[in-house]
């Protein structure tokens, strides 16, 4: 048996999930333009049975005026995935006799929609990534340590927690990049069928959450049928097949909302918004023209987004990369995972609204951060005690900055211009932190983390007795 399929990886894999999910979790996200756009439309289809979101957008600059109403201008994707969940979360008010649109309903709604449909698709995106690794050679140790490097020690912690559709537009493309490696090897035709089929559904689906994931999930669709097409035509055929039909509902769906929102199939809301109230996204396409120079710098490593000062460890992939690269059946991995991670970049740096306004960090690119912490499995596994001193100690920076961020404001205003030294560490250091679970236990400032701290103490102990348990489990030499 491979090793990623392992009972006890498969164990460790939940392990990561399980920490990720609770990190995630702990910390109710905020409101916002963005987040009260994309509720509003879950709460107009749940509840009125209508697209149009007004009076339940809590009039959100994130929309589009068409027809007589106003309409969210977001990609449909996460909006709609949490329709069943939000329908769920109305049937529990009603039998509770609680008002689903009052104040306290609307802000414990927006969680649980936030929790199913963003945080746990991250947590389960970073499983998965665990898994991969331990697929192209990585050890048990270093793949845990770029799960762990995505999950936490990255701006992907804060946009987790966030009805933003970043986050699941991430792991959606990363599923659909775990099943094309998992195309390399042919096994059954109704498997190479199944793997198609998720290729298309869950890339499409990325796009349908984030219309900037249309390249990226052409690339993922293209390398599945390069790894099919050493296996004849009808493995090309049954590949191809797979990934169109995972990908036709995505494109329905989008093109129904389209028609019914806005009047026709091919007209999308950000496009309504921006020629109506954003000047700058008139620029290129919808604001998108050619990279800058100032903004690249600055998305990488100004003080205002820059990634690299608050996930410093990211810097390292490059290396990794070329690790991955130097294996001979995972150079089409290594090739698409670069391909993307450049294309967000230079997206980012070619965009008009580049900052992305109230956030923490380029969260343009966010996207691109699966691939550029799966190659640092890799990276850990084959580097010296040194090196991988080096590698934790950037690791526990970029953990320990993004704790500062999510535990005080994950969306610091656009007006601080060095946001972690002019907001989050004061605030942090004073301990005036946002509300988590935490404080509803009655623990206040820094000792509202001490639950988390544990929490991250259980799933320590839990990964080491799964290895000593590998370990005493091994068999003997003679």
């Amino acid at each position: 048996m491979p090793r990623w399929q392992c009972p006890e990886t498969i164990w460790h894999a939940l392990v990561i999930a399980a920490a990720l999910l609770a990190s995630y979790s702990y910390f109710p996200g905020p409101g916002g333009a963005n987040q009260n756009s994309r509720f509003g439309l879950t709460r107009a289809i749940a509840e009125r049975h209508t697209l149009y979101t007004e009076g339940y957008d809590g009039d959100s600059i994130d929309r589009a005026f068409w027809g007589g109403h106003f309409y969210s201008d977001k990609a449909p994707g996460l909006a709609l995935s949490a329709v069943p969940v939000w329908e769920a979360c109305l049937v529990v008010l009603h039998a509770a006799h609680k008002n689903p649109s009052a104040q306290r309903s609307v802000l414990v709604g927006r969680y649980v929609v936030t929790l199913v449909c963003v945080a746990l698709p991250s947590a389960v995106a970073a499983a998965i990534l665990f898994l991969i690794a331990l697929k192209f050679g990585a050890s048990v140790g270093g793949a845990g340590f770029a799960a762990v490097t995505l999950g936490l020690t990255t701006p992907f912690w804060c946009y987790a927690t966030l009805f933003w559709g970043h986050a699941l537009s991430a792991a959606s493309l990363f599923f659909a990049f775990a099943a094309v490696v998992s195309l390399r090897e042919f096994d059954s035709p109704w498997r190479d069928l199944s793997l198609g089929i998720s290729v298309g559904l869950a890339a499409g689906w990325a796009t349908v959450t984030e219309f900037t994931a249309a390249p990226p999930a052409a690339i993922l669709a293209s390398l599945a049928l390069v790894y099919a097409s050493p296996g004849g035509g009808r493995r090309l055929f049954r590949v191809a097949t797979g990934v169109a039909a995972g990908a036709l509902p995505c494109i329905l769906v989008l093109m129904i909302y389209n028609a019914l929102a806005f009047g026709s199939p091919l007209k999308l809301g950000y496009a309504i918004s921006a020629q109506q109230d954003w000047p700058l996204m008139k620029q290129g396409l919808m604001g998108v023209t050619y990279p800058k120079a100032y903004v690249l710098r600055e998305i990488i490593v100004g003080r205002y987004r820059g990634l690299l000062p608050l996930a410093p460890l990211v810097g390292t992939a490059p290396f990794g990369l070329w690790l991955l690269w130097k294996q001979a059946n995972a150079r089409g991995s290594a090739l698409v995972a670069t391909a993307i991670a450049l294309y967000y970049v230079l997206m980012n740096a070619s965009y008009a609204s580049w900052d992305g306004g109230y956030s923490y960090g380029p969260r343009h690119l966010s996207p691109a951060l699966p691939f550029l912490c799966l190659p640092l499995a890799l990276l850990w596994t084959r580097s010296s005690p040194a090196i991988r001193s080096l590698l934790a100690v950037l690791a526990f920076y970029g953990a320990f900055i993004s704790l500062i961020a999510v535990s005080t404001n994950v969306m610091p205003p656009d007006t601080a211009k060095s946001p972690v030294q002019e907001l989050l560490w004061p605030a942090f250091h004073a301990g005036n932190l946002s509300q988590n679970l935490g404080t509803f236990t009655g623990l206040r400032g820094l000792a509202s983390l001490i639950p988390l701290f544990l929490v991250w103490g259980a799933a320590i102990a839990a990964w080491v007795w799964l290895r000593l348990s590998v370990v005493s489990g091994a068999p003997k030499p003679r």
